[in-house]
């Protein structure tokens, strides 16, 4: 079994995050335009004595693309 290489799914996640920013710092450009799927309303499961909340919705952008492409640029560099 492949063990997993941490420092990539990081980076990969950094990158997703900087690229977010970046989308809602130029907010109308083209940079923002992408597509947002996941659960659309949260699942509620109510055990009488907790009240558990589950949701999930992922944005994908150009910015976060771009972003993960910097990432792996960075990762083949320090790899």
């Amino acid at each position: 079994m492949r063990r997993v290489n941490w420092v990539l799914v990081v980076l990969v996640l950094v990158g997703f995050v900087i690229g977010r920013f970046i989308g809602t710092f130029f907010e109308g450009s083209f940079l923002n335009y992408g597509q947002a799927f996941g659960l659309s309303s949260p699942i509620v499961l109510d055990l009488g004595f907790i009240v558990l909340t589950f949701g999930l919705t992922i944005q994908i952008t150009i910015a976060s693309v771009i972003g993960v492409a910097i990432a792996l640029v960075i990762y083949r560099f320090i790899r």
